[in-house]
């Protein structure tokens, strides 16, 4: 019999997730011979050669053997199928997270041998029960505290994600600082440490409720598990060199209170800035209100739309909370209206399944739901309320807009549901346009991230005929 000839071309190939793939061909004895594998780490590709022996049943090279030490390192840590499986701003976030976390581990360390000191740890003298009791009336301050911050706060957390998470670390940054200052002034040591857990508890609040948003936006494969679970890794790894440094740093600056002080400083600095350089590296793809504002006041002014990047870059994180339009989505009818006259002009020119008042001198756009109201119609009500927001403000608005800005400044205040009804006939024209540049940008506008209650409502067309 013929020996098998060897085929230059490859019979098959494979991969593994991102990896470079590997071909195998027939060898001369008729067996499979794969090619050494590629992997691609950290943005770059390189091949790693198999070491003689090293091959799997096929008589290639056996996926695991060749990985490097490193990579295996950071197998551990990373999601599985890192870089494709999470967002493309997940490494710049978890590594300046993760500096924030070492810094905050420090000072940490640092507060926590403040309150130790200032109940008596190390004092002959103190009571135990005196002890025992401030521990329980600081924990219990803090139990109210988160109790009443997630019924108040909790679905406004969805929406500004970034706010809230800047918010969340600074705010764990003051209580440290009381808990270091409390032993200075043994009076009021009780209240101060108090104080300081109820913004602990309110710190632990929103940093859960936003750590699961941005795990939920970088999970790209129905994986939020794995990134849940990686980044809890990442977290315990700096943890742990967190611990290692302060079993060092304590013993040099727990005598010498201006320099742990001067210390505490420093890794606070550090902390607020790690924590603002994770949250503007991220890029979510979805609109909040601070978002569709940027986007949609570009618009106007351009014509264009701006991408992600770009309108998260411009997204305010120290202020934006409360913009100075007050655009309420959801709002029950019987808010809106009192009579059968007022009813007659909300509906006068509503054609989508939602109402919309604008309060002028308040500056306040209230918006009444459909039931049938989906993303889109959602997303279409907020433009409109911002629009209006935009007739009261500065800067070059398209013709007709422009016109109606005229008007506003011009005419009585009690005829802005007039001034609403011909905005629906701008918007007309103008939202189909938009939301196209929207999605061609890469918005993705199936769902939202803005503040909506829950109320819903029905109502009948408006009639033919004009009431008097």
């Amino acid at each position: 019999m013929a020996d098998v000839a060897e085929c230059e071309a490859p019979l098959c190939s494979e991969q593994f997730g991102s990896g470079a793939a590997r071909g195998c061909r027939a060898a001369a004895d008729g067996t499979l011979q794969w090619e050494a594998w590629g992997k691609r780490w950290w943005g770059f590709s390189g091949a790693f050669i198999a070491k003689p022996g090293e091959r799997d049943g096929g008589g290639g090279v056996a996926p695991g053997t060749a990985t490097p030490p490193l990579s295996r390192l950071l197998a551990v840590f990373l999601p599985q199928g890192f870089p494709d499986s999470v967002s493309p701003d997940y490494l710049p976030y978890q590594l300046w997270d993760s500096v924030q976390a070492f810094a905050s581990s420090l000072s940490g360390s640092l507060a926590t041998h403040a309150v130790l000191l200032g109940i008596g740890v190390g004092n002959a003298k103190a009571s135990v029960s005196a002890a025992t009791a401030t521990w329980l009336v600081k924990d219990s301050t803090g139990m109210l505290g988160r109790i009443i911050f997630a019924w108040w706060m909790g679905s406004k957390m969805d929406c500004n994600a970034k706010q809230w998470r800047l918010f969340a670390d600074i705010l764990n940054d003051v209580a440290m600082f009381l808990e270091i200052m409390a032993p200075i002034f043994p009076i009021g040591f009780t209240v101060t440490i108090c104080i300081s857990n109820l913004a602990k508890c309110i710190v632990g609040v929103a940093g859960g409720a936003t750590r699961a948003a941005l795990t939920l936006h970088q999970a790209r494969r129905n994986n939020m598990a794995d990134v849940s679970a990686k980044d809890g890794s990442q977290e315990t790894l700096v943890g742990l060199a967190g611990l290692l440094v302060s079993l060092l740093m304590l013993p040099l600056v727990s005598d010498r209170p201006s320099l742990s002080l001067c210390c505490f400083f420093l890794l606070t600095a550090l902390h607020v800035y790690a924590n603002y350089r994770a949250v503007r590296a991220l890029v979510m793809e979805t609109l909040n209100e601070g978002r569709l504002w940027l986007v949609l006041k570009h618009f106007l002014q351009t014509g264009e739309v701006l991408g992600p990047a770009a309108a998260n870059r411009m997204e305010p994180l120290w202020t934006g909370f409360w913009p100075s339009l007050f655009l309420s989505l959801g709002v029950p009818l019987h808010r809106l209206t009192s009579s059968v006259l007022e009813l007659q002009q909300l509906v006068e020119g509503h054609r989508e399944p939602y109402l919309l008042r604008w309060d002028q001198p308040r500056n306040q756009v209230q918006v009444v739901l459909s039931p049938m109201a989906g993303p889109e119609t959602i997303l279409r009500a907020a433009t409109h309320g911002l629009l209006l927001g935009a007739l009261r403000g500065e800067g070059p608005l398209p013709g007709e807009l422009d016109e109606l800005r005229n008007r506003v400044r011009a005419g009585p205040e009690n005829e802005s549901w007039v001034v609403v009804k011909d905005t629906h006939r701008v918007l007309d024209k103008l939202f189909p346009k938009f939301l196209k540049g929207l999605q061609d940008a890469g918005w993705r506008t199936e769902k939202h991230q803005l503040e909506v209650d829950e109320w819903r409502a029905t109502w009948l067309p408006c009639p033919e005929k004009k009431v008097l």
